[in-house]
């Protein structure tokens, strides 16, 4: 009986490696869900740009279509 309690014991202080493996994992989990937010949020600011460069030719633009405005 003392055997498989001393056993018992060695698995659980060693807990199979699953540990050491979540040691390992978890930051670089962490990186990989910071790099798709930040992937995320500088996608969302360049279409926010485009939409907004868009929007200002556009107006620039109605006063005559066909016509190409001059840079003066």
């Amino acid at each position: 009986m003392a055997t498989s309690s001393v056993r018992l014991a060695q698995v659980l202080a060693h807990q199979g490696g699953w540990d050491e493996m979540l040691l390992v994992a978890g930051p670089i989990v962490v990186i990989i869900a910071l790099l798709a937010l930040a992937k995320r949020r500088v996608d969302g600011a360049a279409a926010d740009a485009t939409s907004a460069a868009a929007a200002t030719s556009a107006a620039a633009g109605k006063d005559e279509p066909g016509r190409v405005r001059d840079a003066n």
